[in-house]
């Protein structure tokens, strides 16, 4: 992606500033907004790559601006926030952030850290509908189902969940380590292989409940599989 547009929602303007510095140094183009209701309104008319977003902002707050995105569409959204609570962490997350950073913060690290967000996000506009057995993903519209016709039901995921699931039903068969689902699925802040585990437990629990049992199954020693089991 050539010089992608990064948009700042930040409502102290040193930090904004040095934000959009160390982003310009690095070949992306930026654009700024000094509260919620401004950077939603610029998101919309300029569809920025990647998204900047700060929590405690007047207008709207971040959380509010992030759903509102989320309703649109899927560009990714880096939350930068003094509030470090684990709470307002993963309030963030479950609303569909794609990464978290605590203020004070190294602005070198949230441009790399948007840097490897793109790396996980480019590309994956125009893909086809993946299916296995029972269950068809889309992954432009980030719907998941299981069935078809009055039978179909949708499945409720959070935003790691439908990354976990779409990303391994690319490889359908394929056993995935713990370690390269973490890389290629896990925000920065919640890479441990302990958490693959919850989000992947879920994500089963929630395939079962909708008639797709034993489509993910673990390997032991090794990690999961995405395999109809009928196939």
């Amino acid at each position: 992606m050539d010089n992608p547009l990064i948009l700042i929602v930040e409502d102290e303007p040193e930090i904004a500033d040095i934000l959009e510095t160390y982003f310009v140094r690095e070949g992306f183009r930026t654009v700024s907004a000094g509260d919620g209701s401004i950077g939603l309104a610029h998101y919309i008319r300029l569809r920025p790559d990647l998204i900047v977003l700060d929590i405690k902002l007047p207008g709207q707050d971040g959380y509010d601006v992030l759903a509102a995105i989320r309703r649109r569409d899927d560009t990714p959204v880096i939350m930068v926030t003094a509030l470090a609570e684990d709470l307002d962490k993963l309030q963030a997350l479950r609303i569909g952030a794609d990464d978290y950073v605590v203020k004070p913060f190294n602005p070198l690290e949230v441009v790399a850290r948007a840097k490897a967000v793109l790396r996980r996000t480019t590309g994956r506009k125009g893909r086809q509908p993946l299916r296995i057995g029972p269950l068809t993903i889309d992954p432009d519209a980030y719907i998941a189902t299981v069935g078809q016709g009055a039978g179909e039901a949708t499945l409720e995921l959070t935003r790691t969940e439908f990354r976990l699931l779409a990303y391994m039903a690319a490889s359908p068969s394929r056993v995935f380590e713990r370690s390269e689902l973490v890389d290629a699925c896990l925000p920065e802040g919640e890479a441990l292989d302990r958490t693959v585990d919850s989000h992947v437990s879920n994500l089963r629990r929630k395939l079962t409940a909708a008639g797709a049992d034993g489509l993910l199954t673990g390997v032991r020693g090794v990690g999961y599989r995405l395999a109809d089991r009928h196939g």
